[in-house]
């Protein structure tokens, strides 16, 4: 049959394999798409749907066919990371690799939590609301592959990650109070981690009239080679900068941010006093 890839959702060469792989599996093991989708928990509709590539291969779908196809290969588990990359903004992909792979982060965000930090329901609310309005599918993919890169907390080589906050961030309201008092808990809870350095940048950071963070978000990575990158990320256009000269700027930028923000112990204190926590 042919396929057909939707407009809507194109289809990575990732998800293409992970298809073509389900299909031979499937058939090998003679079974329908009807039969498969019984296993799996989905229709053989959904079956088709994903084999002809009209709705790319989800996350969730992906998990259901490493236990009813993958036989102990982990071929499926391991598609699942790489659709998760594919599937990210396309102003992204090019820098996601390099955030996992991190040896230190160092983050100023001053309009909205910074991705790594989001809990689930902040980013959905964000995601849900940006323009132009994705479909709640695309909306959904995004919060997957967003929440995915919080793996790099957990890395089993450490990270050590510094975020400095703007204070407006934590009273900007996304999604409703609740969303808000759980994203500011959240923030407390990996403040409190042992690779993690949270700080607080004031409102009032700028009355001697110097305002470090006045240029915006900042994404400085040392990378394996220990060298230094910068990402920088605005109206859905990206900037990975490599050049030595500009990067040791952005450095320099980011110390000065830093020597204006709060103490991490303090922060943490305003942070939970924000987030009513009791300690």
């Amino acid at each position: 049959m042919t396929r057909v890839e939707s407009k809507e959702n194109p289809v990575g060469p990732v998800a293409r394999m992970a298809a073509a792989v389900a299909k031979r599996m499937r058939t090998k093991k003679g079974l329908t798409q009807e039969q498969l989708g019984i296993q799996m928990g989905f229709t053989g509709a959904a079956i088709s749907a994903m084999e002809r590539l009209i709705h790319p291969v989800s996350d969730e779908m992906l998990d259901h066919l490493e236990h009813a196809l993958g036989g102990g290969t982990g071929i499926f588990e391991e598609m699942r990371e790489l659709v998760r990359m594919e599937k990210l903004p396309e102003q992204f992909r090019e820098y996601a690799p390099i955030e996992q792979k991190a040896v230190a982060l160092c983050l100023y965000a001053n309009h909205v939590v910074h991705g790594l930090f989001q809990t689930e329901a902040y980013a959905r609310a964000l995601i849900a609301g940006s323009y132009p309005e994705p479909t709640p599918e695309r909306a959904e993919e995004l919060v997957v592959g967003r929440m995915a890169r919080k793996a790099l907390f957990d890395r089993k080589q450490v990270c050590e990650i510094e975020l400095i906050l703007d204070e407006s961030v934590l009273k900007r309201v996304i999604g409703d109070e609740v969303v808000m008092r759980e994203q500011r808990a959240y923030l407390a809870e990996c403040a409190r981690r042992r690779n993690v350095n949270l700080q607080v940048l004031p409102l009032d950071a700028g009355l001697g009239g110097e305002y470090a963070g006045d240029r915006g978000d900042l994404n400085v990575v040392k990378t394996p080679a220990h060298d230094h990158v910068t990402y920088l990320e605005i109206q859905g256009e990206s900037l990975l900068i490599t050049d030595r000269t500009k990067v040791s700027t952005h450095r320099q930028r980011y110390a000065r941010i830093r020597a204006q923000a709060l103490d991490p112990r303090r922060s943490l204190g305003f942070i939970e006093e924000l987030a009513g926590v009791r300690r």
